[in-house]
């Protein structure tokens, strides 16, 4: 286990002074405060990856397309697929349909890594059970670039269910609010795909919450944040 850490803490050493530089040059990430969500940059992100371990499994790959000013702009999207080459093929990969050739021929993580890093900028993630993004993606960066992810991420799947109650009985997967939205996806567990799903389901919301006087991101948290203890208490929590 110690020679693993060691391994994974070596994999950030070998960045050249280009990557570094370009590290350096990372913008701060857009914080949870009065900014208008109409104004703020949101990039909705989803990772394909080996498996569901957040210690041992790897992204695979990245899918992630903004919301910027509140209009989802289909020119201003990023997709790729990581090089990873130990990689085997396994189930959640078959589900994922990538094929390890794929993988072998990827681009390096950490050049993809910064690649998203860049075109995230000054944002707020966001993400369907977005718990398991940011994980993945903050071992991810903290291995392959020695950077540590600052950025705020709001989750689709508390989101939905928090400005549409009426429909939360019923819907709890990305499949399920996709059809309540009557929104297609034809290739579903698609990295670039379903960060296109998740993106349209998420300006859906963001419509509704403004309807309700939501305007700015620290409401639309501090909503959630209340949404989340209601339900606690509901649920017996305390």
């Amino acid at each position: 286990m110690k020679l693993r850490r060691l391994l994974l803490r070596g994999r950030s050493v070998g960045l050249s002074p280009t990557l570094t530089a370009r590290r350096a040059a990372l913008p701060t990430p857009q914080p949870i405060d009065s900014t208008p969500v109409d104004q703020a940059r949101l990039v909705v992100l989803d990772l394909e990856t080996s498996g569901l371990d957040l210690q041992r499994d790897d992204i695979l790959s990245i899918g992630a397309v903004a919301i910027d000013g509140g209009t989802l702009h289909m020119a201003d999207q990023f997709e790729c697929t990581l090089l990873r080459p130990a990689h085997r093929a396994s189930q959640a990969t078959l589900l994922h349909e990538i094929a390890p050739s794929e993988v072998h021929a990827g681009c390096p993580a950490e050049e993809a890594l910064l690649d998203l890093m860049e075109f995230a900028g000054r944002c707020v993630f966001a993400a369907f059970h977005a718990g398991f993004d940011r994980r993945m993606l903050s071992r991810g960066l903290h291995q392959d670039l020695n950077y540590r992810l600052q950025h705020r991420f709001l989750d689709v799947a508390e989101l939905a269910p928090m400005l549409f109650p009426e429909a939360a009985r019923y819907c709890s997967t990305l499949d399920d609010w996709q059809q309540h939205f009557h929104l297609a996806n034809s290739e579903r567990h698609n990295a670039a795909a379903d960060a296109q799903t998740t993106a349209e389901i998420l300006l859906i919301l963001l419509h509704r919450a403004a309807r309700q006087g939501t305007a700015t991101l620290a409401e639309l948290n501090n909503r959630l944040a209340l949404w989340r203890r209601l339900n606690l208490v509901r649920s017996g929590g305390f």
